[in-house]
């Protein structure tokens, strides 16, 4: 009878634990059916917006669905969601960017959503080449949320200001360096500079490499010349006068009413195709769309997730914040909310639906990447753990070789040096 007592007593104590242990997330769905999501997501005062009201849509065609929403600006974000994650008290939604869906998913923080795709998210019309990029090391962590590719971005009237009619059709570095000259001359910039890591990574994927080995245990290219070549000629672009120098490009701050192509002293911009739309409606007047210089472009181009949706390991409602992530994918009134702004849909249903709805900005948009997508390459991996750190030593070292402090072999060294030793962790 003692025994039986203590065995009592324990199996209480062992459930009472496990209830005080048990992780975050929301509360699983209660005995009538009503169920509490948590999402969270990074951006501007519009993505808000709009999210909120995609939401709101959701919870009306789910009346047993609650959604509590936790939103920041990219930076706030990150420094939320880390001590979240350490409390074990993730959203059961979150948004993540490439540069930290390995290190969520290395750390135990995200679902396998292998399970659910096909089931509660449809995925039938959407390309491998876009559904895989959320892979790593075999299992499916995220969701594209919609995706991009790379372009140049260009005001065509400033462009003939320069002396330049086009832009010339299979554009290489050589060509794209001499329309630099060219534009220097009339007082243009030809562009405002490059995202060193986006870029240097597309370049290395011409030559069939990449920034990071497939280990994500160091570098991806072992010939430091690369490094040179390619940095040279971006620091023959500001030494010419087709590119700011590094203290100009910084008064704008990221603030599109202050960069050089809104304020007509700059042709262009290298970016992803998503910033188009807000570029066009701020500078309002007609811009275009160029493909990425070569040789070897197809090689170089890739989709890329915009962002990727993902469910927390912690989350004691999965299936319904899978229900949720393809409410998101498959749902035409959703999308005519949304209307790309994550990124053109990866669903071509999706994209077939809503065109007729969209700004004659977001149509160039969709018209590019659907130009681009038969041509690109798959995605590489997502970059490993300790990516945000290699990106920042790299914007480090080449903003001084920008500003003529060292010297594009000395920079290649020095970021040689600083990612092996950051990526070194991972083995």
């Amino acid at each position: 009878m003692v025994k039986k007592a203590i065995f009592l007593m324990m199996a209480a104590l062992l459930v009472f634990t496990a209830a005080c242990s048990s992780g975050g997330g929301s509360e699983q769905g209660s005995s009538d059916g009503s169920v509490t999501l948590r999402i969270a997501w990074w951006g501007s005062d519009a993505r808000h917006e709009y999210t909120q009201k995609v939401i709101d849509l959701y919870k009306s065609k789910n009346p047993n669905v609650k959604i509590d929403v936790e939103y920041a600006s990219f930076d706030d974000y990150w420094k939320k969601l880390a001590p979240q994650a350490a409390a074990n008290q993730l959203p059961d939604i979150v948004q993540m960017d490439i540069s930290y869906i390995s290190q969520y998913a290395q750390n135990g923080q995200l679902e396998d959503l292998a399970p659910y795709l096909g089931n509660q998210i449809k995925v039938d019309d959407v390309s491998e080449n876009v559904i895989s990029t959320g892979v790593i090391n075999g299992k499916q962590y995220g969701v594209p949320a919609g995706v991009n590719v790379l372009g140049f971005q260009y005001d065509p009237a400033l462009l003939k200001k320069a002396g330049v009619d086009a832009i010339p059709d299979n554009m290489t570095w050589e060509s794209y360096e001499a329309l630099g000259k060219q534009a220097a001359e009339k007082g243009l910039y030809l562009d405002g500079g490059v995202a060193p890591d986006i870029f240097f990574h597309y370049f290395l994927r011409t030559k069939g490499l990449s920034l990071y080995n497939a280990e994500g245990t160091g570098l991806g290219y072992d010939d430091d010349q690369l490094f040179v070549e390619f940095f040279g000629l971006m620091r023959r672009m500001i030494e010419q006068g087709a590119a700011p120098t590094p203290d100009v490009a910084n008064q704008t701050k990221g603030i599109i009413e202050e960069s050089d192509l809104v304020k007509e002293k700059g042709i262009g911009v290298w970016q992803w195709s998503n910033q188009f739309v807000a570029l066009q409606q701020v500078a309002n007047r007609p811009l275009e769309i160029a493909p990425m210089p070569g040789p070897d472009m197809e090689k170089g181009l890739y989709m890329q997730p915009s962002m990727y949706w993902g469910v927390t390991s912690n989350s004691k409602v999965k299936e319904e914040a899978a229900k949720f992530i393809d409410f998101w994918v498959n749902d035409v009134e959703a999308n005519k909310l949304i209307k790309g702004e994550r990124g053109v849909p990866i669903s071509g249903a999706i994209k077939e639906a809503i065109a007729p709805e969209l700004s004659d900005a977001t149509k160039q948009v969709f018209e590019f990447v659907a130009a681009m997508e038969p041509k690109a390459s798959p995605m590489s991996s997502p970059p490993p753990v300790g990516s945000p750190e290699v990106i920042s030593a790299l914007a480090d070292v080449v903003e001084e070789l920008n500003f003529g402090k060292i010297t594009p072999e000395q920079a290649a060294e020095t970021f040689r040096k600083n990612a092996e030793s950051v990526l070194a962790n991972n083995k």
